[in-house]
């Protein structure tokens, strides 16, 4: 398994493994709803990769694509020190030790950039992610109400962060 940054020639398979993380129905698009072109998968990247303070890199393993991880830096003084962060894997992929990998990179990342603070947010009821994040040394700080609905059903979200 490699993790390198992505490019913007990843487009077309990226935006297959996206589609195939939304299948868990753990990420913010409903399975099936994403409608993306590659050419607007392709700008989406770009625009990532324009952005001072925001990272993306893939996994890949055996010539595929098997996950991702984006940081989203802060824009202004004030949150400059910190980033969103969104994980996708494979499901094929699950239990080799890639969505580690991916967060541990993105530390590297942050600590290249001087980002004092990682932040996401996961679903409740994903225990599998937050036991993750935790191992990671993400800590639970506020619970989202009723901020997503899934199959017609309120759901609620984790803020959770780390500190460098």
């Amino acid at each position: 398994m490699m993790i390198r940054p992505i490019e913007s020639n990843d487009a077309k398979e990226f935006l297959e493994l996206n589609k195939r993380v939304d299948a868990s129905g753990f990420m913010l698009h409903e399975p099936g709803e994403r409608n993306t072109t590659v050419d607007q998968q392709k700008e989406a990247i770009e625009k990532v990769l324009s952005e001072e303070r925001s990272a993306f890199f893939v996994a890949e393993s055996a010539g595929t694509l098997a996950g991702f991880i984006a940081a989203f830096g802060g824009k202004m003084k004030r949150n400059k020190h910190s980033a969103y962060i969104a994980l996708g894997v494979h499901d094929a992929f699950y239990g080799q030790g890639i969505a580690t990998s991916l967060i541990e990179r993105v530390y590297e990342w942050a600590n290249e950039m001087g980002i004092s603070r990682l932040e996401l947010t996961v679903i409740k009821d994903n225990e599998k992610a937050i036991n993750l994040y935790q191992k990671m040394g993400f800590q639970i700080e506020g619970e989202k109400i009723h901020s997503l609905m899934i199959d017609g059903q309120p759901a609620n979200e984790y803020y959770m962060y780390k500190l460098n």
